[in-house]
């Protein structure tokens, strides 16, 4: 039998759910945002197979140690759908990348992140790419590239899911980690900016879902003073820029991105085995948004804190007498500090643990 030509105006690839077109539309409505969130040190503009970045910055090093990190922003992308609200999203993005990579002292120089849909619209797209581009530029680092991937059939046409990863520099004689806590280090806490990139599974469940409280995200909350999803899509706070610049005008040992697993658990990450932290919940009240997950929810304290940062979104380790520059340092970038805790040598069996101990203003 002989083939058939293709009839005049196909198009195989669009007939199974990718478009090109969209895909080179939302190309072009992003070029300008990425454009905003360079360095002089990224080479060439978006749409190569790789993006460069002028390694002679490293030049200026002694001894450059590369750092990177890759995250994503998990299900808080299903609010942000539901909201039809695509700017904000990557902030968190940057915000889950960046900032556990200036944990150990390091600057961060560029990201390229991968947004995965099942179509492809291209305003959406450059939404989400306009929230990367503007945290980038909030974090001091380049977005040299990405990736958008169609997924029809995989995905729903209304649904997607991004990630990242950033690479940056640290001298390797200012590397901060567990090596230079030392006792009597107190715990510097960084109020966090809302519920942040994590927890949103326990969030959803408790709040939206028919199991929980079954809430419309366009509720009335009372005690968050808006409507229920404004403030679980409030952006992930980044202090990339604030922990830098705290790093270099005081002596910082270590600090701690608040992520998965909550604060104690993060903390623990970089406390040397020979040293114990115990925190005072006293010293801080969490936004009501934390308290309201708890009440709604009945969910347990410990519970609770094992999931969400509950209102401490990244924690330094430093000498007691840098803390007046240290909470000065910060306020200039318009982040709440105080001192949460301390830390002490360790008995025998709690070496390298976190404690919290007391209660939260206005709890019980």
């Amino acid at each position: 039998m002989t083939e058939q030509p293709d009839q005049p105006g196909t198009n195989a690839y669009a007939e199974a759910g990718v478009s090109i077109e969209a895909a080179d539309k939302a190309i072009e409505l992003m070029k300008g945002w990425v454009e905003k969130a360079r360095r002089p040190e990224m080479i060439g503009g978006l749409g190569g197979f790789a993006g460069l970045f002028d390694a002679t910055a490293l030049t200026r090093y002694r001894q450059p140690l590369l750092a990177t990190s890759t995250d994503g922003v998990g299900t808080k992308v299903a609010i942000a759908q539901a909201m039809d609200t695509h700017d904000t999203i990557g902030f968190d993005l940057v915000g889950m990348v960046v900032d556990d990579l200036v944990v150990c002292g390091a600057e961060p120089l560029f990201m390229t992140d991968y947004i995965a849909t099942g179509r492809v619209v291209p305003e959406r797209i450059a939404a989400i790419v306009k929230g990367i581009a503007e945290a980038c530029v909030e974090a001091g680092c380049a977005l040299v590239g990405g990736e958008t991937a169609e997924h029809p059939g995989l995905l729903a046409p209304d649904e997607y899911d991004v990630a990242g990863a950033t690479t940056g520099v640290v001298e390797a004689d200012a590397l901060l980690g567990p090596a230079r806590v030392r006792p009597g280090d107190v715990v510097l806490a960084m109020g966090s900016s809302g519920l942040h990139s994590n927890g949103y599974s326990l969030v959803r469940h408790v709040l939206l879902s028919d199991a929980g409280a079954g809430w419309s995200l366009d509720r009335h909350v009372d005690e968050l003073g808006g409507a229920l999803g404004s403030a679980l899509l409030t952006p992930t706070r980044i202090y990339a820029k604030a922990c830098l610049d705290l790093a270099r005008s005081t002596t910082v040992h270590a600090m701690s991105h608040v992520t998965g697993g909550g604060l104690a658990a993060n903390l623990e990450r970089v406390m040397p085995v020979e040293l114990a932290a115990r925190l005072d919940r006293g010293t801080w009240t969490p936004a009501p948004v934390f308290d309201l997950v708890r009440q709604v929810g009945s969910v347990s304290q410990a519970d609770l804190e094992a999931t969400l940062n509950c209102g401490v979104g990244m924690v330094a380790l430093l000498p007691a007498d840098s803390v007046d520059v240290a909470v000065a340092t910060l306020g200039g970038y318009g982040i709440d500090a105080w001192v949460a805790g301390e830390i002490s040598a360790a008995s025998a069996d709690e070496g390298g643990s976190v404690s919290l101990h007391g209660q939260h203003p206005g709890w019980s």
